[in-house]
């Protein structure tokens, strides 16, 4: 397919055909408040060698997270990849596979999909999986808008402000027009409190979204929160850390409808923000409208085992006003890199990825809180990731702490303005002792030299 601009003549032909005399008239349909009032500012168009010269440049920024000690958070971290993820997914016939709309002859992306599927429920404790979505915080939209297919609600989405505000934004954005509200508990000394999130639930409410653990890397009271829920019949959405499910309980001990997760951590690599993988399992009453595909495995005519796409529910499959999601294409690559590593680490591997981030986590915390001026801002426990309060400007402590070269942490006033002077840092099990204990010297030089 050549992607090459129609010609001034093509343009004049089409609206020749249509009985328009410009393109501004084509979209005089559009109201005038909503069109495009700035430039684009696009640059100029660059020769062979520039724009390889000017994509080389884009790809060595992307290194940054390699050139630093990592102690980034909030939805992306540096976990450790097995070389085996990377071996066997760049294989020919998996790197270059594209989604099976014609699923007879694509047995081997079949299969692929549907052990990632397998995989899924089984870490979840969910009945079924799809195929995978685009990211974390669309599997939480997604999440929602199945619920409200499924429970035929129309009432307002509590959600606890716990949960990453991006998620709650994309949440909010799609809902806009639509009837049921979202409603936001806000999040108090890094959680919610569930006697403020129980009393937010009315019978009307379609559906609720925890994140366990949440943005903060807190671990709240879930079990609570899910109680709240289906005290008045909502569906019980949480968004879960997959890692942490190496060491924590499956969502379903605990009562969850649907599960959703950021799958980055899963054997893929940060990548300056994406592609990621968006996760969504559920339990069997919400199979008939689950977003995206679903593989499942029979026989064929000879009674050889195969793999088909026993649900695809969007509209280029089924009737429009049928379809329950308008999601094109699943992660499948980031997918498989995902079953490739869950399989590679298995059980006990997946564990100790867990427990070693916890673990150094917790020792993180304490040698960053002896350091003069920054303290632990919220008690309780956590997993992998926790929040210093700094007693001056973040984003000049940061700079500091990134010239010593360490990527310190995330500064939280970007989405809790009440939170300006608070820094989240995550700690993965790739982090030494050398470099927690260097990133604790990096902030003291910091905060002594401003």
């Amino acid at each position: 397919m050549a992607y090459i601009a129609n010609t001034p003549e093509d343009v004049r032909v089409m609206l020749d055909a249509i009985g328009l005399d410009s393109l501004d008239e084509l979209f005089d349909m559009v109201p005038a408040e909503y069109r495009l009032k700035r430039p684009l500012c696009i640059p100029p168009a660059l020769t062979e060698l520039e724009l390889t010269r000017e994509v080389g440049a884009l790809l060595g920024r992307n290194q940054g997270a390699d050139r630093r000690v990592c102690f980034l958070g909030a939805g992306s971290y540096d976990h450790f990849i097995p070389a085996v993820v990377d071996n066997l997914s760049s294989r020919g016939e998996f790197y270059t596979a594209y989604t099976p709309y014609q699923p007879e002859a694509s047995q081997g992306t079949l299969q692929a999909t549907f052990e990632y599927q397998t995989l899924i429920t089984q870490l979840t404790g969910m009945d079924v999986s799809n195929a995978s979505l685009y990211d974390g915080g669309s599997a939480v939209t997604e999440a929602v808008m199945m619920a409200l297919a499924t429970n035929r609600r129309t009432g307002p989405v509590v959600v606890a402000g716990s949960v990453h505000p991006e998620y709650r934004r994309i949440l909010q954005t799609y809902l806009e027009h639509l009837d049921p509200q979202v409603v936001t508990v806000p999040a108090v000394g890094g959680g919610v409190d569930p006697r403020a999130f129980a009393a937010a639930i009315t019978p009307e409410t379609a559906a609720v979204v925890i994140q366990y653990p949440n943005f903060f890397g807190r671990l709240e009271d879930v079990e609570a929160l899910v109680e709240a829920a289906h005290a008045h019949g909502a569906t019980a959405i949480v968004s879960v850390d997959p890692i942490s499910l190496g060491l924590l309980r499956r969502p379903d001990a605990y009562g969850a409808d649907v599960v959703v997760a950021e799958g980055q951590g899963l054997g893929n690599p940060m990548t300056f923000g994406g592609p990621y993988l968006g996760i969504l399992a559920c339990k069997q009453e919400y199979l008939r409208k689950l977003p995206g595909r679903i593989v499942g495995q029979t026989t064929d005519r000879n009674g050889k085992r195969c793999w088909v796409l026993t649900l695809q529910t969007r509209e280029q499959h089924i009737r429009r006003e049928k379809a329950t999601s308008n999601i094109c294409t699943n992660q499948g690559l980031l997918a498989l890199r995902s079953s490739i590593y869950l399989a590679a680490m298995g059980p006990r591997g997946l564990r100790d990825a867990a427990e070693l981030s916890t673990r150094k986590a917790h020792y993180a915390a304490e040698a960053l809180a002896k350091v003069d001026g920054l303290s632990l801002a919220f008690p309780g426990p956590f997993f992998k990731e926790f929040v210093v309060r700094c007693s001056k400007d973040p984003e000049a402590v940061l700079r500091k702490v990134g010239e010593a070269g360490y990527h310190g942490g995330v500064r939280l006033g970007r989405w809790y303005p009440d939170l300006a002077d608070h820094i989240l840092v995550a700690v993965t099990e790739k982090r030494t002792k050398d470099e927690i204990d260097g990133l604790a010297e990096a902030y003291r030089n910091a905060l002594s030299s401003l």
